[in-house]
C-alpha cells in the first residue's frame, strides 16, 4: 500500500511516505530535509536520524542528519563569490577557516506544494522561492526557485531536483547534498563489517583552510580500494574532496553490510562532477558521501568552468537531476 500523510517527526511537522516495506519522512520547515529512509520490515534505518534528545542540536546544525540541501555548497574563501564582474559577500560562518560554509537553504523553511500516492508510489513535492524579500537575497541577489520531489516505491527512494532561474540575468547554479548515511544500518550490526565503494576519480589537494590548491594528491591504497572492491568507511579521518569518475555509466556510492549481505546504493546522476566524503573524524556510526556539482570554492579558482562545475543558468533556464537510494539483497 502507498500512503502519504502529514504527521510529526520528533515533534516537528513532517510529511511521511509509505510504500510496501519502505517509509520516509521529510521536514519542510527545516530545510526540506529528507530526514528518514527506512525498511520497516527489516528495521533498517539507512539515514542518520536525530533522536528526540538531539532535535535542538540538529536544528542548530542540520548538516549531519538526513539529506540537507547545500546551495551554494561547501566553502568560499573569505566568504567571497566573484560573479559577472562583481564580488558577492557571504557571511563568514566557519571561524576556524575564515570561510563561508554551505549556503543558505539547509535551514530555510520550504513550502509543501503537493503530496499524495498513486498505484505505484507515494510522493511529496516541496519548494523554496527566492526573491527580494527572502533573507538570503542580500548575499545572493538572484531570483530563483528550487523544487524537490521525493517518491517512494518498490525501487526505493527517488529524488528529483529542479533549479529554475526566475530572474533577468545569468545566475550561478552550484548545488550539493550533505547526505548522511548510517554504518551500520542493520540493527545490531558492526561497522567493521561495512565496505564503501564510490565512483571517485582524483583527490583534490586542500590547503589548511580546506580550500583546493588546484593540484591533485596521489590516492592512498584504501582510496584505490574505495574505487574498486570497497573499504571500511572509517579507515581514517576523512574530510576529502574528489572528482567523480563514472563507472559503467553511473555515478554512485555503494555501502555493503558484508555479514548481512545487503547493499545500499546511492546513485546520484552524472551532473555531480565532484564528491566530498566526511566521516566525523573516523567515528563509527555514520558518514557523509556528498554529491556536489562544483569544486569547493569554484568561483575563486582559475580553472575552466566546465572542469570545476561552475554552472550558470540564463533567465528562464532550468537545471534538473535525479538521484536514487535503493537496496540490493543477496
Amino acid at each position: 500500500m502507498n500512503q502519504a500523510n502529514e504527521g510529526l517527526f520528533n515533534g516537528e511537522r513532517a510529511i511521511w511516505l509509505r510504500s510496501g516495506r519502505y517509509e520516509a519522512a521529510l521536514l519542510p520547515e527545516i530545510g526540506g530535509n529528507l530526514i528518514a529512509f527506512r525498511d520497516v520490515e527489516a528495521e533498517h534505518r539507512f539515514l542518520h536520524e536525530p533522536t528526540m534528545e538531539e532535535m535542538e542540536s540538529f536544528k542548530a546544525r542540520p548538516m549531519i542528519h538526513g539529506i540537507p540541501v547545500l546551495f551554494p555548497p561547501n566553502r568560499y574563501e573569505d566568504g567571497k563569490f566573484p560573479w559577472a564582474g562583481k564580488t558577492l559577500q557571504f557571511a563568514v560562518n566557519e571561524p576556524a577557516t575564515g570561510n563561508h560554509l554551505h549556503g543558505f537553504l539547509y535551514q530555510t523553511p520550504w513550502q509543501v506544494d503537493d503530496y499524495g500516492s498513486t498505484k505505484t508510489e507515494s510522493y511529496v513535492v516541496v519548494s523554496v522561492q527566492v526573491d527580494e524579500q527572502h533573507p538570503s537575497y542580500e548575499s545572493f541577489p538572484f531570483n530563483y526557485t528550487i523544487q524537490l520531489r521525493y517518491s517512494l516505491s518498490e525501487n526505493g527512494l527517488l529524488q528529483q531536483v529542479t533549479v529554475r532561474n526566475d530572474g533577468q540575468s545569468d545566475m550561478p547554479c552550484l548545488l550539493a547534498f550533505h547526505t548522511s548515511v548510517n554504518a551500520p544500518f542493520v540493527p545490531g550490526g558492526q561497522a567493521q563489517d561495512y565496505r564503501i565503494h564510490m565512483t571517485i576519480g582524483e583527490r583534490w589537494e586542500l590547503d589548511d583552510r580546506m580550500l583546493p590548491t588546484k593540484e591533485y594528491q596521489p590516492l592512498k591504497e584504501e582510496e584505490l580500494q574505495m574505487q574498486g572492491e570497497g573499504v571500511y568507511p572509517f579507515f581514517e579521518a576523512m574530510d576529502n574532496h574528489y572528482t567523480s569518475r563514472s563507472q559503467n555509466g553511473r555515478n554512485r556510492m555503494e555501502l555493503t553490510d558484508t555479514k548481512a549481505n545487503i547493499k545500499l546504493v546511492y546513485d546520484v546522476g552524472t551532473s555531480y562532477k565532484q564528491w566530498m566524503i566526511w566521516n566525523n573524524n573516523a567515528t563509527e556510526g555514520f558518514f557523509c558521501p556528498e554529491p556536489q556539482i562544483n569544486l569547493v570554492n569554484a568561483p575563486n579558482v582559475d580553472l575552466p568552468a566546465d572542469e570545476i562545475g561552475l554552472l550558470s543558468l540564463a533567465p528562464g533556464e532550468i537545471f534538473e537531476e535525479s538521484s536514487r537510494l535503493y537496496v540490493i539483497k543477496g
